[in-house]
């Protein structure tokens, strides 16, 4: 008779598999726990823009696995999952290893939704890791090498023209970030910057419709014109197909074509396949086909599974795919995971949205702090920097004495939403943006902390 395998096995390095185990290793989880993603490295998505244009470092946006999870006794293995069967609790690799756990995490995010467009999967670019911004990075920089040399005025254009589909938050980070920096990089090959065209092409007639910064368009909307380059929003532009050097869109019923060489998509996403596969009834998903899963985060048919992130839909609730709902819900799913092993009952999850951020151009951004006051420009890039790298798991950013001052100095002891905007503004003024995006990124984590001891 075989023993019980005791372990827990994580599937996904995102923001939901890597703080559940770097929870469950600060929390003394009583059980081994094994991390599976095919990279090396956590990508910090919500900053990879800034990996990008070169204004943070690798180890900061991109830090190896390993160096996160040094000393925290979780077992990192870089593999391919090939495949999960929740009856045998198995999880195959693609090398031909397989683990068996007694629980399991799902944390394996959306991959890159192509909707079925003809020739997006194969001429646009999507801009979901490190592999993509590197790939788009070299691909950007031989255009503008090739437009500087070519007198063809029509050619020359085609090279410099750059089409983003989709007009969420990452297309709108993305054209802000391409109409700073592109101009600087042309103009530093001797090319007219002017030349530079960024078209951000959108579906409906609202960029940010349906989305939680949905608050944030109107400043979005200003700023975009206030790059280096201003940007072109198309509205009511449906992509039809994308070519190496063309894309199409239907507009009022006609179908236009819009010269590029260059074409990125972030036109939403899609379920991953491998939850797909996954034995779940239809009823047990939502319209997207992710598993629907209880408020402690449990599969409803295999509750020894446990997902979270993009990859799961919580029973009767809208959360939004952010950064912010991913960390606190591997937390939670850390704290049930150990409950279960202490034979304790799991405890729902509440997810607080302390507000949203969003990166509008080098060294720019909008902040809606608390849902009642708005920060824009410098002081809302750094907020929103803070507020990430208070989440990345390294010791890189120990700003712990001078925060603790400003804690108790400009917030002192509470914060009142109404008048956070003054105090905000005040810091800025005295101490300068960096630390205060320090600061209120910590004090954002700390009534998070909080709010989960009360549940």
């Amino acid at each position: 008779m075989n023993s019980p395998i005791y372990q827990t096995v994580i599937i996904g390095g995102g923001f939901t598999g890597l703080f559940t185990a770097l929870h469950l290793a600060h929390e003394h989880y009583p059980r081994s726990v094994i991390l599976i993603d095919k990279n090396e490295r956590f990508c910090f998505k919500p900053l990879l823009y800034e990996y990008f244009d070169g204004e943070m470092d690798t180890f900061q946006v991109v830090p190896r696995f390993s160096e996160l999870l040094q000393g925290s006794g979780v077992i990192f293995v870089q593999d391919t999952v090939q495949s999960i069967d929740l009856h045998q609790k198995e999880v195959k690799l693609v090398s031909g290893n397989s683990y068996k756990y007694s629980n399991l995490v799902l944390a394996l995010g959306s991959v890159t939704g192509y909707h079925h467009i003809e020739g997006a999967k194969e001429n646009a670019f999507p801009f979901w890791t490190q592999a993509d911004a590197i790939a788009l990075d070299r691909h950007l920089r031989d255009c503008l090498q090739k437009a500087v040399q070519i007198d063809n005025i029509e050619q020359r254009r085609k090279l410099l023209t750059v089409v983003i589909v989709g007009g969420g938050p990452s297309g709108v980070e993305m054209a802000a970030t391409l109409g700073d920096f592109l101009p600087h990089w042309y103009a530093a090959l001797g090319g007219n910057s002017t030349e530079i065209r960024v078209v951000l092409l959108n579906h409906g007639q609202e960029i940010l419709e349906g989305d939680i910064n949905d608050l944030l368009r109107q400043i979005a909307e200003k700023e975009l014109q206030k790059r280096t380059v201003p940007i072109e929003i198309l509205r009511g532009a449906e992509a039809t197909a994308v070519h190496p050097h063309a894309i199409e869109y239907k507009s009022n019923g006609e179908v236009k074509t819009l010269p590029t060489y260059t074409t990125i998509w972030t036109a939403g996403t899609s379920t991953h396949p491998l939850i797909q596969d996954l034995p779940i009834t239809q009823e047990h998903r939502d319209h997207h086909g992710r598993p629907l899963v209880t408020p402690t985060m449990q599969l409803l048919d295999f509750p020894e599974v446990f997902a979270g992130g993009d990859c799961a839909a919580v029973q009767d609730t809208s959360l939004p795919p952010t950064a912010q709902v991913a960390y606190q819900q591997g937390a939670n799913i850390a704290q049930n995971l150990k409950a279960i092993a202490l034979g304790e009952d799991p405890k729902p999850t509440k997810v607080n949205i302390r507000g949203t951020l969003l990166k509008l151009g080098v060294n720019d951004a909008a902040a809606n702090l608390f849902n009642v006051f708005e920060v824009v420009g410098e002081p809302a890039h750094f907020i929103r920097q803070g507020t990430y790298l208070t989440l990345l798991p390294t010791p890189i950013h120990d700003f712990k004495a001078t925060t603790e001052w400003l804690d108790e100095e400009i917030f002192h002891h509470h914060i009142d939403p109404h008048d956070v905007g003054k105090k905000v503004v005040q810091a800025v003024e005295l101490v300068g943006a960096g630390v205060v995006g320090i600061l209120v990124a910590r004090k954002l984590l700390k009534m998070l902390g909080d709010e989960e001891k009360k549940e």
